[in-house]
This record gives C-alpha cells, sequence and structure tokens, in this order.
C-alpha cells in the first residue's frame, strides 16, 4: 500500500501572496519512500502519476478553505485516491493523541516528521476517510474549441466538431454498455451532430471506466454527484474499548469510559430491561471491565459481562456513600444510580492505571497500545500480545520467535475454549428464557384476539352512529338553507302583493324604486320584488346609463320609467332617444308628482296618464321624423351610387 503523508512547512491556502508548500512524505508498506518539498500544483501533477491508495493529511484546513475549495479538490484527485484525516471526522482530536495510540513519538516543530507520523498511523489504521461523492457521476462530452464566427468554410468546420462529440459519445457509450453500468443520457443536437452530451451514471468515479480526455476538437470530464454535506468514514472498524459500571435495580444506571478514563455514557431509566443495556453499550463500544460497586456482583450485572466476554472488577468491600461521592465529585450525576455506576467504572480505571502507565515503556511503537491493555486486562503477558498483533499485521522485516508464537497460540485456544463454554451456559439459559417468553407471547395473543373481536363490533357500530351522525348534520344545514329561501320569498311574494293591490285600487300609481339605472341594480331590484310587463319604475336621479341596461328593461316590458332628477341637458337628450329607439315612455318627474317613502314609490294617476298621453303624441312624431330621415339617407345614398355608375359609363 502506498500512502502519502502531507504538512504545511510555509504559506496558506488563505493566502493570495503565499500559497503552501508541503513536507509530502511517501510511504510504501512500512518503508519510506521518499521525502521531498512540493507544492499545491506539484502534489497533484504526483498524485495524478503515482496515484497512491491514500493520502493522509492532519487537517482539512490545510488543503482547502472551505468545504466548497474541499470539493474543487477531491474532484481533481485520481478516483482511486482516498483523502484520509487521520485526526478524525466530525470529533478531532490532536495528532499527538492519535500517535499515542500506536506508542509513536514525534517532533511536532517538524513538518517532516509530521509527515513522516501522518503517514505512519494512516497505515496502521487511524483517522477516517473524506466522502464528499454520491454512488454516481456525470460524463459530460462537449466541444473543446468553438466554432466562432467562421468564413468560407465555416459550416464544414461547424459539422467536423459537432460530429467528433457525437463519435466520442458513442465511444463512451459502447464502453458503459461492456461494463454493465446503467446510465441516462441526454444529447444537445446541433448542426451535423451534437454540441453536448451528457450522461448520468449509477456508478462512483473509480468504477467509471472512461477518463477525463482533451482532445481537439473534443474533452471529456467525469465528476461525482456532491453531497449536501461532507461525510466521514472511519478507515478502522474497530470500536474502542470501554470500562462499563452497572448499578441494577428499579432504576438501572450505567456509565461507560473509555481507557483513558474519559466519560463517555452516563444514563439511568426505569423502563430499561438487561438487552435495552447491551444495546446501549454495543452503540459506544465494547465493554473490556464490567464493573459492580458491590463486592457479590449481582446476577444481572453477570449476565451483561457473559454476553460481552469482559473482565469482571469488583471492589474487596463494598464501596461507602463517601468514597462514591468523592471518586465521582467531578462529574454531574442526575441520581444516586447513576453515581453509584459511575464510581464503580472510576474504581475499576483506576485499579489499573499504574499498571498501563508503566505499560507504554515497554510496547514498541507501531502497535496499538489500547489492544496491548486489553490483552493485559485479559490475563496475558505483553509478549503474548505482541505476538498476537504481530501474527495479524507483522512490522517489517521483524518477526517473534516461533516458540512464543506458539505459546500465544496455546494461550488463545485457552481462552476460547473458556470463552466457549460460558457461551454455552449463556445460550442454555437463553433459550430458557425464550421458552418462557414464547408461552407468555401465545397467551398474549390469545387475550389480544378476544379484544379485537370486541373492539371490532363496537368499532362497526361505532362506525355506522357517525356516518348517520354526518348524513343528518348534513340534511340540517340543507334544512336552515331551505328556510331561508323560503323566507325571502315570502318576503317578495307580500311586496309584490301590495304592489298589485294598490295598482288595482286605481287610486295611485304604484311605482318600483330603482336606486341607479345599471345593469347590477336591474337585476337586484328583479330579484327583491321582481319586474313584470305593465310596471312603472322610477329613478331619483340619472347619473349616468347604459343603452345595454336600456335594451334589458325593454325586455321586460315595462309601462313607463319615472325620472325624478335630470343629470344634464346632453345626458337627458342622449338618455330620452335610447328609451324612444325602445319605445318604452320616459317621464320627468316635473311633469309627475311622485311620493317616495322607504322602498315605496306613488304616483298621481291623473298627471300620469296626460304625461303619458303627452309623451305617446310626441313618440308618433319622433317615428314619422326617423322614418323621413331614414329616406332622405337612402335617397342620398341612391343618388351618390347613381352617380358613380353615370362616371363610369361616361
Amino acid at each position: 500500500m502506498k500512502i502519502f503523508g502531507i504538512d504545511v512547512i510555509k504559506g496558506s491556502v488563505r493566502s493570495r501572496s503565499r500559497r503552501p508548500m508541503y513536507a509530502l512524505v511517501i510511504l510504501s508498506g512500512t518503508d519510506i519512500v521518499s521525502e521531498s518539498e512540493v507544492s499545491g500544483f506539484r502534489l497533484l501533477r504526483m498524485l495524478n502519476a503515482e496515484k497512491p491508495e491514500i493520502l493522509a493529511v492532519d487537517s482539512l484546513q490545510e488543503i482547502s478553505i472551505d468545504q466548497h475549495d474541499l470539493f474543487i479538490f477531491l474532484q481533481a484527485l485520481p478516483p482511486s485516491v482516498r483523502l484520509v484525516q487521520v485526526t478524525g471526522g466530525e470529533k478531532k482530536e490532536t495528532l499527538g493523541k492519535v500517535a499515542s495510540r500506536f506508542n509513536i513519538s514525534f517532533n511536532r516543530f517538524d513538518p517532516f516528521e509530521e509527515a513522516r507520523t501522518i503517514a505512519r498511523v494512516a497505515a496502521l489504521g487511524a483517522g477516517a476517510e473524506v466522502i464528499a461523492f454520491e454512488n454516481s457521476s456525470e460524463i459530460v462530452v462537449s466541444r473543446h474549441r468553438s466554432p466562432g464566427k467562421g468564413g468560407w468554410s465555416q459550416n464544414r468546420y461547424v459539422r467536423k466538431i459537432h460530429g467528433a462529440v457525437q463519435q466520442k459519445a458513442r465511444e463512451i457509450a459502447m464502453e458503459l454498455m461492456a461494463a454493465g453500468i446503467a446510465y441516462e443520457k441526454k444529447e444537445t443536437r446541433a448542426f451535423g451532430g451534437c454540441s453536448r452530451v451528457s450522461f448520468t451514471v449509477k456508478a462512483s468515479r473509480d468504477q467509471v471506466p472512461v477518463s477525463t480526455y482533451r482532445g481537439a476538437d473534443v474533452q471529456v470530464r467525469i465528476s461525482g454527484k456532491r453531497l449536501e454535506r461532507i461525510r466521514f468514514k472511519p478507515l478502522s472498524g474497530k470500536s474502542p474499548y470501554l470500562i462499563v459500571g452497572i448499578d441494577p435495580g428499579t432504576t438501572t444506571a450505567v456509565a461507560a469510559l473509555d481507557l483513558d478514563g474519559n466519560l463517555l455514557l452516563l444514563q439511568s431509566s426505569r423502563q430499561t430491561s438487561m438487552s435495552g443495556v447491551i444495546e446501549a453499550l454495543y452503540r459506544v463500544g465494547k465493554p473490556l471491565i464490567i464493573a459492580s460497586d458491590v463486592h457479590e456482583m449481582p446476577f444481572s450485572v453477570e449476565k451483561i459481562r457473559r454476553a460481552f466476554n469482559a473482565v469482571a472488577h469488583t471492589p474487596r468491600q463494598d464501596m461507602s456513600v463517601e468514597a462514591k461521592q468523592t471518586l465521582t465529585s467531578g462529574f454531574s450525576c442526575q441520581n444516586d444510580h447513576e453515581r453509584d455506576a459511575l464510581s464503580a467504572a472510576l474504581e475499576a480505571c483506576r485499579s489499573y492505571t499504574n499498571k498501563w502507565r508503566n505499560l507504554r515503556r515497554r510496547v514498541p511503537p507501531g502497535y496499538e497500545v489500547e489492544e496491548v491493555m486489553a490483552g493485559i486486562v485479559r490475563g496475558q503477558s505483553v509478549e503474548q500480545v505482541i505476538g498476537d498483533l504481530k501474527e495479524k499485521s507483522p512490522p517489517a522485516d521483524e518477526q517473534a520467535p516461533t516458540v512464543e508464537i506458539d505459546a500465544a497460540r496455546d494461550e488463545r485456544i485457552r481462552i476460547l475454549d473458556g470463552n466457549m463454554k460460558r457461551l454455552r451456559i449463556i445460550v442454555a439459559e437463553l433459550q430458557e428464557d425464550l421458552q418462557k417468553k414464547d408461552q407468555q407471547v401465545i397467551r398474549l395473543q390469545e387475550r389480544l384476539k378476544r379484544i379485537r373481536s370486541r373492539e371490532d363490533i363496537a368499532l362497526r357500530s361505532d362506525t355506522e352512529i357517525t356516518r348517520r351522525d354526518v348524513i343528518i348534520q348534513n340534511l340540517k344545514k340543507n334544512l336552515r338553507r331551505e328556510e331561508r329561501s323560503n323566507r325571502t320569498l315570502k318576503k317578495r311574494i307580500e311586496r309584490m302583493k301590495e304592489f298589485d293591490e294598490a295598482l288595482l285600487s286605481g287610486e295611485t300609481i304604484p311605482l318600483k324604486i330603482l336606486p341607479l339605472l345599471t345593469r347590477e341594480e336591474v337585476k337586484t331590484l328583479a330579484g327583491q320584488v321582481g319586474i313584470r310587463e305593465g310596471d312603472v319604475l322610477y329613478i331619483p336621479r340619472v347619473e349616468g346609463f347604459g343603452k345595454s341596461t336600456v335594451r334589458d328593461l325593454a325586455q321586460t316590458g315595462i309601462a313607463a320609467l319615472l325620472v325624478g332628477e335630470w343629470a344634464g341637458s346632453a345626458v337627458a337628450r342622449e338618455m330620452e332617444a335610447a328609451f324612444r329607439e325602445q319605445r318604452i315612455p320616459l317621464l320627468s318627474g316635473d311633469q309627475v308628482r311622485v311620493v317616495q317613502k322607504g322602498g315605496r314609490g306613488a304616483a298621481d294617476p291623473v298627471q300620469f296618464r296626460a304625461a303619458l298621453k303627452r309623451w305617446k303624441e310626441s313618440q308618433i312624431l319622433f317615428e314619422k321624423e326617423e322614418k323621413g330621415r331614414m329616406l332622405e339617407q337612402i335617397y342620398r345614398e341612391y343618388r351618390t351610387e347613381r352617380g358613380r355608375e353615370m362616371k363610369k359609363v361616361g
């Protein structure tokens, strides 16, 4: 495995005047191949030329300003190169703390020393890979040069470029089909072929069998589909070892520490079962030590310890309240149960502190110290643990003695045999619990069936009642709407009866009041009291009218229209002409006395009949004049047409 480790010597990516210079260490296996000082441009050229498996950094801020700049940098990397931040992902640590896990020391003021350490810890599985693209890519085939304005051979030149783009797109489609990769193609047609073709490929960039290309006429660009947010994937899937303290009872409390004594988990609940405790611990890490605050470990805690094959730790005698408060004075506990669980874990961690402090001097660099600590807790010697680690990943040019390896294997077999026996006991206990649970499930299922049958009957009846209630509510709404309509119609009928009675009495002429001479007011009056043939309407004043309104009144067949006030001589003449055309009597309020009270009106019958008679006489004269004007117009048109014909003959 080839790994590039880099660290900034001088400059910064945020500076425009001083671009960064990097200390580059190339690690192949466990050997350092070369060390050099390179710029960012030179680094990218070397990455594209040598294509290492990993590019390791201690901080992403050394290669990018922000997330957008990081996407651009990752896009420029070869698809097979993984970018690894050795100090972690979302939760970062210092490089010194990461190196101390493998018992590696370095001078943090020497960039080349830091670059060597970054490469070594990345080779040992420290850090997290930076994931910035989804499992899909886009291949874009486009023109490498613009056609421009051109001359006599412009069409041939454009056809050549677009034909080359189309041909390259067909070749890429054949390669994707041969590799069995699904894709979606989108073409932009142009003269002679295509100006742009894009492929959406359901594969990551390193799986696409096409490379970036730039020719005379065509260019091919491959880009991954960006994630909304940068993700980190740990290089090593190992979970951290835990020291766990458990306080069982009605309220179960759990406290988990790492091997350095840092608190990772502290919780308590009345509803938490043993399976819930096991699941919570699995999320945090791998329990190495299970501790209790009493000398006799409770049976429930012992079952959890067997489930993880952890080492038990109990105090020589039950811990006092004063000792628990002293141990947990620097922590925040919600209740006494959390205090008891945390004190048990801290007591177990304190009992191994001196042994682990002396252990770091005996472990050679390049081995994970936590693995050696775990072996020591399980009863192995340092040599046995290192021998097991050598079998898994032997350091370069260094082999453990055969006798020690065999002894380590025998010890490993002995431990596995003991684990197998304990697991068999746990399996038997779990099978008994499973049988009891199965019987309980059968009883509960029968009970559930009976309850469901009763609930189904009640539900069907409730559904029918609800449906009928909805129908009743809808009918009530319809009834109220019809009652309101009925009351409105009754009032309208009463007003019409009163008008008819007044009309039949002959003492006065009943009038229907029209506020304005508009189509909307005519419709409103027709809806309220109705407009029938022979009715007489009254308008207090005329502020404007339309011929369409006059036509609507003519269709109703009213007897006459009384006007109280005229807006002006011009409006009066225009309005009188419109009504005479429709043969509707238009009478002035000056000629007929009108009495208006509320929404009703009455006119003097004698004056009304006299005014109506005068209007009819004037209407006869108006129609005669209109006929005369029409004949005169026809005669003038005839003379004009005849004159044109005589001119044509002459």
